[in-house]
């Protein structure tokens, strides 16, 4: 019989899953919830400090009591902080463990804290000095739980209906910082306990995303592809288990049997999706390179207007062919000098989502330059932005300049994901839309975007509908994220040929 030991997040409990639990066991599964030392109405010892190896003894008392029955097999369910226990205690039983399932929770790696998790800065600076704060007992202190309004700090609430938020946190506890801040150790043995990965696209990347980043060159990624393991989506926000556990329950039972999509590992003999054809059959322009920037030029000595592409990411930095010439940059790049503009791809330093500083100052540094150019006439630009590199818009977006004729976006991200822990930074495109008077947006919308990307830009829509901005829509049907090389259709040539028709429109105009 399978037996599903549930370990749940920070501030949490076994009272989460038991909606998810009751589903389990209708469907023949035999459930185990551990409740961690000091959550879920468990205590330590007085004076004593509740730390993550106090947690990992919790979930081995539990692993070693089903162990002890015969027949049992023993699927490891870790939520959120709920796997940095569920890791440290497989790695001390993993000749007893069938599977592990990281449910929308990370990699903890050996010598890393829990708090490295966290992806708000801004919170996990907070945590650092409330236990810097205590002094030598710091580490024996507690984080309080989150308001009803702070959850999504810690993922988002995507789904959750009212009465699920309040519960939520009527029911929430104080996470001991001990837990937070003791670093994982791992001996390697859990390298060997196979792992399946649930993914809940509210809350951040879908297989489609991950298998891009593959593509890319993302070592952590490519790991994960070579090593085949099984990945699902949950299209809800970071708390299935209250969103959707009949949804979270089906997939677990799928996933102790060794179901779910693979990623296509890196193959030599396999063309990456982002380095397909252009779906335009577009004639070569003259090139210039100079520093991290190409110039397609336009026949005539000008000056001609310009459109400055900006990729995507984050790409790793050791990332080959980069971004600048990868084929739907030099695509529209050609494409838009044929047509008398001078078409610009640049690489920036987008390496990892703590870089949009640097990448947006890398990419104001290229407009500068450009609009330097005497083949440029510096009155006529515009800055046309991809997938990642969306949050980069806000910069363009607050207070623009009378020069920058048009912003246009493909497929991209307008506000920071839940995920990413930038959700006070100043790359909010959403937030900055109201102080872009009628600047002229040109959005491009693939059909079949992800949903955690498509409800950024569903908010980003619903803000230019409330400050009146200039925004037009292009729509790609049956278009997926990418689909320039991805989706040679009919309707996917028509929606480039009407993007790049309204920016030079803006730009001729």
């Amino acid at each position: 019989m399978t037996v599903f030991i549930l370990v749940a997040g920070a501030f949490t409990g076994p009272h989460v899953w038991r909606d998810t639990a009751a589903r389990l066991t209708a469907d023949g599964a035999e459930v185990r919830t551990v409740a961690l030392t000091g959550l879920g109405g468990r205590h330590g010892e007085p004076g004593g400090t509740v730390d993550l190896e106090t947690h990992v003894a919790d979930v081995l008392a539990v692993i070693d009591a089903v162990a002890a029955e015969a027949g049992r097999e023993i699927v490891l369910v870790g939520h959120d902080y709920g796997i940095h226990p569920v890791i440290g205690a497989a790695d001390r039983r993993a000749g007893t463990i069938a599977r592990i399932v990281h449910l929308d929770a990370g990699m903890p790696r050996d010598g890393v804290p829990a708090l490295a998790a966290v992806p708000d800065q801004r919170l996990r600076d907070e945590v650092a000095e409330r236990a810097a704060g205590g002094g030598e007992r710091g580490a024996g202190g507690e984080l309080p739980p989150p308001a009803r309004d702070g959850w999504s700090r810690w993922g988002s609430t995507a789904g959750l209906s009212d009465a699920a938020l309040d519960g939520l946190t009527a029911l929430a506890a104080p996470q001991p910082l001990g837990t937070l801040l003791q670093p994982l150790r791992l001996t390697g043995a859990v390298a060997e306990v196979p792992v399946t990965g649930v993914l809940c696209t509210g809350n951040g990347p879908g297989v489609e995303v991950l298998q891009i980043l593959v593509d890319v060159g993302d070592p952590a990624v490519r790991a994960l592809a070579d090593a085949k393991v099984p990945f699902f989506e949950l299209p809800t926000g970071h708390w299935p288990m209250l969103s959707c556990p009949a949804a979270l329950a089906e997939t677990l039972i799928e996933a102790a049997a060794g179901g779910g999509h693979r990623l296509t590992a890196a193959d030599a003999a396999r063309t990456p999706a982002h380095l397909r054809p252009f779906l335009l059959d577009v004639p070569e322009r003259p090139r210039e390179r100079a520093g991290n920037t190409d110039l397609y030029l336009p026949d005539g000595p000008g000056p001609h207007p310009a459109v400055v592409f900006v990729h995507g990411g984050p790409v790793p930095a050791g990332a080959r062919p980069t971004p600048r010439d990868w084929p739907t940059l030099t695509g529209y790049a050609r494409l838009v000098a044929g047509h008398g503009v001078v078409g610009v791809t640049l690489d920036h330093r987008l390496h990892a989502v703590t870089d949009y500083e640097v990448a947006a100052a890398d990419v104001a540094d290229a407009v500068e330059r450009v609009r330097a150019d005497p083949r440029v006439d510096a009155d006529r630009v515009a800055v046309w932005f991809f997938s990642g590199g969306g949050p980069i818009v806000a910069d363009w977006l607050t207070n623009p300049p009378a020069w920058l004729r048009c912003v246009a976006a493909n497929y991209p991200i307008l506000a920071p994901l839940p995920s990413w822990g930038l959700g006070g930074s100043r790359f909010h495109p959403v937030r900055a839309l109201s102080r872009a008077g009628r600047l002229p947006v040109v959005l491009v919308r693939a059909e079949r975007e992800s949903a955690d990307i498509a409800a950024t830009v569903e908010e980003f829509l619903a803000e230019a509908a409330r400050c009146g901005a200039n925004v037009e829509v292009i729509d790609v049907p049956e278009g997926r994220h990418g689909f320039e090389t991805l989706d040679p259709t009919d309707g996917a040539r028509e929606a480039v040929h009407r993007a790049v028709g309204a920016v030079l429109a803006r730009l001729k105009g």
